[in-house]
């Protein structure tokens, strides 16, 4: 197959930053239809006013079709998040467990002091996004997210049983098997789908690849793959985290790949080394509305089969944002509009 023509598909795991870094990363994302944009800002988007603004401004910065999310914390108001929803401000709201990743430190620790929320969210059908992963120190960090399944995960579908729920970048074969088993949504980041830790660590440690949920084993690479090219519970999210490339390769490097403005050619790599490019369609363009209810949209791209893709080595100069690059060649490129 030369060329692919989809639906236009949307991103419902991204990072978009604010600032100067918002107005970097915003055009990038062009190829996409719509964007599900994360909360984790400092200081975090956890009112429906403060995702008003933010809204706008992506939408001046170059992204027109923002969904957005709040912060939960263990103040956030029911009444603001219901009313946020009901007004079409917000798609859905976010849960950190506090510690897990980028700007989580205001996430939650106490699952109990979020209840009246959680409750809330269930009666008006606000969806819930999880950062699957548990925090404590004596947790191995290759295991958080299967332990989240049954710390965290399993009490919160009890208490809680018609709350919607996506399970946002899964890394392992654990998680794909609860989610298969269990109904829920989940979203699947490009490189979770390309690479695995060797590629982050044989040979020296690879900043660029380091990512949280970290990267794990072949085998839970494999059950991914297998998951995204043949499970309508699966779908696109990049969770394409920008950063400086000062705070990437660093002693103590930021977690996160920015992947948005190739992460299509990506994904189409790994459904043509699966013999599954008839299935992309559906992964990228389809499931993800069905999971939130929502029309997919009505235009279209194409992705071509040609030489391979030449990644810039950077995007911006202030900041300077260095772009996921898997190591192999990429053959794949979305023809751009004339």
């Amino acid at each position: 197959m030369e060329s692919l023509t989809i639906r236009r598909p949307d991103d419902w795991h991204l990072h978009l930053r604010d600032g100067v870094m918002l107005d970097v990363v915003a055009p990038l994302s062009r190829h996409f239809g719509r964007a599900i944009v994360m909360p984790n800002l400092v200081p975090p988007v956890v009112t429906k006013a403060q995702a008003e603004a933010y809204r706008d401004r992506i939408r001046s910065a170059g992204f027109a079709r923002p969904l957005m999310t709040l912060y939960l914390t263990e103040t956030t108001d029911p009444q603001d998040v219901v009313a946020a929803h009901r007004d079409g401000v917000i798609t859905a709201v976010k849960l950190y467990p506090a510690g897990a990743t980028t700007n989580s430190a205001s996430g939650v620790r106490d699952f109990e002091a979020v209840r009246p929320v959680l409750a809330a969210m269930e009666e008006y059908g606000v969806p819930l996004c999880l950062h699957g992963e548990v925090t404590a120190a004596e947790i191995d960090i290759f295991d958080r997210e299967a332990a989240f399944l049954d710390q965290r995960l399993d009490p919160l579908r009890r208490a809680h049983p018609a709350l919607k729920l996506t399970l946002e970048h899964v890394t392992t074969e654990e998680a794909v098997a609860y989610v298969c088993e269990n109904g829920l949504g989940a979203t699947i980041t490009p490189q979770h789908l390309m690479s695995d830790r060797n590629d982050m660590l044989a040979g020296g440690m690879r900043p660029h690849f380091y990512c949280l949920p970290i990267l794990k084993r072949r085998k839970h690479r494999e059950a991914l793959r297998r998951a995204a090219t043949t499970r309508s519970e699966f779908f696109l999210g990049t969770d394409s985290a920008p950063h400086p490339q000062h705070a990437k390769e660093a002693c103590v490097c930021a977690a996160g790949c920015f992947t948005a403005p190739h992460a299509l050619a990506l994904y189409a790599t790994v459904f043509e080394e699966e013999g599954a490019l008839d299935a992309f369609e559906a992964f990228a363009s389809l499931n993800g509305p069905r999971h939130y209810g929502l029309p997919p949209n009505d235009d279209t791209i194409t992705l071509v089969r040609d030489e391979a893709l030449s990644l810039p080595d950077r995007h911006g100069d202030d900041p300077r944002v260095v772009p996921f690059d898997p190591g192999r060649p990429i053959h794949w490129h979305v023809q751009e509009q004339t």
